[in-house]
């Protein structure tokens, strides 16, 4: 895991050779948030044992993957959802998390975990974390799980790292996890936990029976990794990201990530000059986010409503979804309907894009005809 870190240029307090903190393969971005909850709930707890399980809640947002519901849901915790804004481009701003704070504070609540997210599964969006880490500096108590399951290995390319907020998240966030099974060439799967400080994780889940008690373990002179997730047990994991960062090495690795997100460049520069497309957040990395949304053909044509742009998009994803030579996802942002494209295959090229621009441009004309169609016979 230590090669893995210094790869990612994460802090060396997350090193397992720190003595400190260290990290662990987990199954999935959802068992890593659910570890986090878990270490975050019992520290709080022993540093609060006044305070009613009740009383305890986990922050997310509206853009959050499902795993942090879940973790409320597994835990039997109340789950808080912020919400954020399209102005922002989706990221959870500080003086939302500052509000949420003031508000449970005067209802009695107890916010122990923030889910902070790089890379959202929506539309790829980047948490404020230099804001957020404000916030926290007045809340010593609420630990930040940093949730970048998907974006978390373009933090290998130097160049990504200001944006994704490397920097403030190796200062101050507890924990962080990011899926090499997703966008790092690993097979399923491979879901990497660091956590800052080692010790508030096994304190929660050290469980040693008799028949569990070694020598080596007894003198600390081991790290039993049963104490580092959930189960006793542990598939071995590790060996098959060892293979893809020595058979690629740094070098490659950080090629692969970065030829990935020219080409979604290549992808969004022919959303934006289409006539039938647009882009409705702006790109993250390897993602584009987009729908249908035709210009006005003359001046005095009047746009078409969200309602009728979502009914629209429906249509045309639905057009799509039955093709067998693209496969593209569809998301809801704040009520809008959209489309994601997202590269992540060694094998993508540049013509591959051309065709899928080809692909969405004619089908974008086929729709919008359609539904011109549609509407006629309706006002008949």
């Amino acid at each position: 895991m230590d090669w893995a870190c210094r790869l990612l240029g994460l802090s060396p307090d997350f090193l397992n050779s720190s003595g400190v903190g260290g990290g662990a393969i987990q199954n999935t971005a959802s068992d890593s948030a659910l570890i986090a909850a878990v270490a975050a709930r019992s520290l709080y707890q022993r540093d609060h044992p006044e305070v009613a399980l009740g009383d305890l809640v986990i922050y997310t947002t509206t853009q959050t993957h499902s795993l942090g519901l879940k973790a409320g849901l597994v835990l039997g915790l109340s789950v808080r959802v912020l919400e954020v804004k399209a102005e922002d481009d989706f990221s959870l701003r500080g003086e939302t998390l500052q509000a949420a704070l003031d508000e449970d504070e005067k209802l009695g609540k107890k916010p122990f975990i923030l889910i902070a997210t790089v890379g959202t599964t929506s539309s790829g969006a980047i948490d404020n974390l230099p804001e957020i880490q404000q916030i926290v500096k007045n809340h010593p108590s609420l630990w930040v799980h940093v949730d970048a399951a998907w974006a978390g290995v373009a933090l290998s390319c130097p160049e990504n790292r200001q944006g994704c907020h490397l920097d403030t998240l190796n200062e101050f966030a507890n924990s962080f996890c990011t899926n090499f099974h997703k966008w790092g060439l690993v097979n399923f799967d491979a879901s990497t936990l660091w956590v800052r400080d080692r010790k508030h994780l096994t304190d929660a889940l050290d469980v040693t029976p008799p028949f569990l008690r070694t020598k080596h373990g007894d003198a600390g002179t081991v790290i039993d990794y049963r104490n580092w997730h959930l189960a006793l047990g542990r598939r071995f994991r590790s060996l098959k990201l060892w293979f893809v960062l020595r058979s690629f090495g740094a070098e490659g690795f950080r090629s692969y990530i970065r030829k990935t997100i020219a080409l979604n460049q290549e992808f969004a520069a022919f959303v934006e000059k289409s006539d039938y497309l647009s882009l409705v957040t702006p790109p993250s990395l390897a993602l584009t986010v987009f729908r249908l949304d035709p210009k006005p053909k003359s001046p005095d044509q009047p746009a078409l409503s969200t309602e009728s742009l979502n009914n629209v998009n429906r249509l045309f994803y639905g057009r799509i979804s039955t093709r067998d030579d693209i496969l593209l996802t569809q998301t809801v942002l704040n009520g809008v309907h959209c489309i994601r494209l997202a590269v992540g295959a060694a094998r993508t090229e540049s013509v591959h894009i051309q065709k899928a621009c080809d692909l969405l441009h004619k089908e974008a004309q086929l729709t919008l005809e359609a539904w011109e169609q549609t509407t006629l016979e309706e006002s008949h």
